[in-house]
C-alpha cells in the first residue's frame, strides 16, 4: 500500500470517556464535521457514541444526512445553513437545526409546516466570536419569534448555544465577557418564555480548562481525536487523551546521492555530503503541507528524519544520512508518539499551523484503515 491513515477507534472511545469525566459526567456532543477531522465520519461517530457521547455535531447538512443514511440515530445538531437550504429534509430526518437569524427561523418554520412536524432548533447567540450567531441587539426579536413559532407548534426550542473565540488562551479577556454575554442570552430567552433543555458553550479547550463554561453539555471536536487543543498548556497525555490517527507510507525509492546534489523543486536543499535519499509517496495533494518543506519530521528505520527540500504534489524526499532501508519500508509521518514517531503537533509547528489542520487536510487519496473493537474496525475505507 502506498500510504494509509490508520485510525484507532479505541482511542476515540477512550478520549470521549476521558472528556466526559473532565466535564463532570455531563452530556457530550462529539463533533464529526469535516469527515470527523479527517478520521472518517461514520466510524468515528459510532466510536464516539460507544465511548459515551450522546450527541453528534456537524457543520453542513450533507454531513448530518450522511450520518442518518448510515443508520446513526443519535441526536445530531447541524449549524451552518444558507438561504434555500434543505431544512425540510433536516426536519424529516430528525436533525436539530441551529438558528442564528430571523431569515433562518422563517425558513425553518416553513419547512416544519411542509413536513407536518415541529423542527428542533438551537438558538445561537453571538457572544463575541463575530462569526455566526445572533447579535445581542437582535436577540430579543429572535427569541420572541421563536416563542411564537413554538406556541403554534412549528418549532421546539431545544437549546441555546454559542462558541468561544479564545478558550485556548487562558486568561484572555474575551472568555469572561463571553460567559457573561451567554448567561444574558439564556436569561433573555427564558424571560421570553423559552425553556431550552440544553445550554452549551464549551468547546474542546473550554471542556479541559473552563469548568464554569460546561453548563448542560459540552461540545468537543479535536479533543475527541486525541489532539490537545491547548498544546501550550499540556499535551494529549496530560489530559488523558490519545491521538487516534497514524499517517504512514511505504518508501517508493531509496538511492545514493553525492555531496551537493539538489533535491526537489528549486534545489532549496542540497546534500551536505555523500548520503542516501528516500522517496515518500505523499504530497500536498494528499494534505501534506508545503509549508513544512525542509522542516517536517518523519520516522524511517527507527530514526527521525526531516523533509529534504520542497514538498511536491505527490511526493517528498528525506535525507537518510547514508542508511539504506529497503524500498517499501515504512515511513511514519505522525502518530501518537509511542514508537518515537512525530506527532501531528510537531508537524503543525513545522508548518506554522495548528494540529487541527494537519489531520483534517489528509486527502481522499489516502485510505483510512481502522483498528480497535467493533464492526467499524474491520476493513478499509476511502475517506
Amino acid at each position: 500500500m502506498r500510504a494509509a491513515a490508520t485510525v484507532e477507534l479505541d482511542a476515540i472511545r477512550q478520549n470521549v470517556a476521558a472528556l466526559r469525566r473532565r466535564a463532570g459526567g455531563r452530556p457530550l456532543m462529539a463533533v464529526v464535521k469535516s469527515d470527523a477531522y479527517g478520521h472518517g465520519m461514520v466510524p468515528a461517530a459510532r466510536a464516539a457514541l460507544e465511548g459515551g457521547a450522546s450527541w453528534l455535531g456537524t457543520a453542513v447538512p450533507e454531513e448530518a444526512f450522511g450520518l442518518r443514511a448510515a443508520g446513526v440515530t443519535a441526536p445530531v445538531l447541524c449549524w451552518l445553513w444558507t438561504p434555500g437550504g434543505p431544512f425540510r429534509t433536516a426536519v424529516q430526518n430528525d436533525v436539530d437545526i441551529s438558528v442564528s437569524a430571523r431569515w433562518a427561523l422563517d425558513e425553518v418554520v416553513d419547512a416544519a409546516r411542509e413536513a407536518g412536524r415541529p423542527a428542533r432548533v438551537h438558538l445561537k447567540a453571538d457572544t463575541g466570536l463575530g462569526r455566526n450567531g445572533c447579535m445581542p441587539a437582535d436577540w430579543p426579536e429572535l427569541v420572541a419569534a421563536v416563542r411564537a413559532a413554538e406556541a403554534e407548534g412549528s418549532v421546539r426550542a431545544v437549546g441555546v448555544w454559542s462558541h468561544f473565540a479564545a478558550a485556548d488562551e487562558p486568561g484572555h479577556p474575551s472568555i469572561a465577557a463571553q460567559l457573561t454575554a451567554f448567561r444574558d442570552a439564556v436569561a433573555a430567552a427564558e424571560a421570553a418564555g423559552l425553556r431550552p433543555e440544553l445550554r452549551h458553550l464549551a468547546n474542546s479547550p473550554a471542556t479541559l480548562l473552563l469548568p464554569e463554561s460546561h453548563f448542560d453539555m459540552v461540545r468537543t471536536g479535536i479533543a475527541v481525536y486525541g489532539i490537545s487543543p491547548v498544546p501550550d498548556e499540556g499535551g494529549p497525555a496530560d489530559f488523558g487523551l490519545r491521538p487516534a490517527m497514524t499517517l504512514s507510507a511505504a518508501l517508493a525509492n531509496v538511492k545514493e546521492a553525492p555531496a551537493g546534489h539538489g533535491v526537489s523543486y528549486g534545489h532549496t536543499y542540497r546534500t551536505p555530503g555523500s548520503t542516501t535519499l528516500g522517496l515518500v509517496p505523499l504530497g500536498y495533494a494528499d494534505g501534506i503541507p508545503r509549508h513544512a518543506s525542509s522542516a517536517g519530521p518523519v520516522l524511517v528505520g527507527g530514526k527521525l528524519r526531516t523533509v529534504a527540500g520542497r514538498v511536491a504534489m505527490d511526493q517528498f524526499v528525506v535525507d537518510l544520512g547514508g542508511d539504506l532501508p529497503v524500498v517499501g519500508d515504512e515511513a511514519v509521518l505522525f502518530g501518537p508518539g509511542d514508537r518515537g514517531e512525530p506527532t501531528a503537533e510537531e508537524w503543525a509547528r513545522a508548518a506554522g499551523t495548528i494540529a487541527y489542520e494537519i489531520v483534517t487536510r489528509i486527502g481522499v487519496r489516502v485510505p483510512r484503515r481502522y483498528a480497535g473493537r467493533g464492526p467499524a474496525a474491520s476493513g478499509e475505507v476511502g475517506s
